[in-house]
């Protein structure tokens, strides 16, 4: 096999900047990078699928309507002050509690501009992050919701109910087992049922359900993985934290089966991305 070349992290010179580039035609079409993430034998590396709820609701995006809580109904006024515009990425946060996915002992910094500990070293990260992200993966779109969105790092829950508000059909991997149970619980009373919750490696994605229109990386790698150019659908968009001790957020689209446009869209700081299961 011929020898890849690595195009990550982009230097911070290119940030807001846009450039192409195509991986090589070829039999085994690989991206450009490091070599194939091991362990890509889904037979040895299975994940488990679990239903948030049996019965269907699909979701709904007020036009207008303010949220019930003041709390979140202000931490939606602040996003949108700071320069989130998606209208229907603000409607998502607006329906959303988030202080049902930290510890109660948080609750009271549950609706500030803050990343808080849920546990097993992670953060859920802070609301004005998930809109950037949220609008970055949206950037274009005129329906108001996305078909297929696959998350990676679904964490405590909280950014895989915004996305199901934004997405016909949701799919959230998780790594660490007790980081998964508690996405459930968290999850369970809000009954969403367009969501599919998934334990397993994140870094091989879910080819059994791709391509998706969105993939959403929740935390940072120095090369986002193969896996998950080639699970994005042609015209999907994926957006993610790459680099070491400094990480800028990278946007990437897919406009040609073997060609991808990227940009850097901010500097940011994530937990590591990480391969296996715990």
């Amino acid at each position: 096999m011929k020898k890849k070349t690595k195009s990550f992290p982009l230097p911070l010179s290119s940030v807001m900047g846009r450039s192409s580039f195509e991986k090589q035609v070829r039999s085994d079409t690989g991206w450009p990078g490091n070599a194939p993430v091991a362990g890509t034998d889904m037979m040895k590396n299975r994940v488990q699928a679990t239903d948030v709820t049996a019965s269907f609701v699909p979701p709904k995006m007020p036009r207008h309507k303010l949220p019930v809580s003041r709390s979140l109904q202000s931490m939606v006024e602040r996003l949108a002050l700071a320069g989130i515009r998606d209208k229907v990425v603000l409607a998502a946060i607006g329906q959303v509690p988030r202080h049902l996915f930290v510890d109660p002992g948080l609750s009271g910094q549950a609706y500030a501009d803050v990343a808080l500990p849920i546990g097993a070293h992670q953060t859920i990260s802070k609301p004005s992050t998930v809109a950037k992200m949220m609008e970055a993966l949206r950037m274009g779109q005129d329906a108001p919701l996305m078909q297929k969105i696959l998350e990676i790092g679904t964490g405590c829950g909280y950014q895989a109910a915004i996305l199901a508000k934004i997405a016909k059909e949701v799919y959230s991997v998780e790594r660490i087992k007790s980081l998964h149970e508690l996405a459930r619980r968290n999850l369970r009373s809000l009954r969403i049922a367009n969501l599919r919750l998934h334990y397993g490696d994140g870094m091989l994605g879910l080819p059994q359900v791709a391509p998706f229109d969105g993939i959403i990386i929740a935390a940072a790698g120095l090369e986002i993985p193969d896996a998950l150019f080639d699970q994005l659908s042609v015209g999907g968009r994926l957006i993610a934290p790459v680099g070491g001790e400094q990480q800028t957020l990278q946007l990437v689209r897919r406009v040609a089966k073997n060609k991808w446009e990227r940009m850097v869209v901010d500097d940011c700081h994530f937990v590591p991305l990480k391969q296996g299961t715990i």
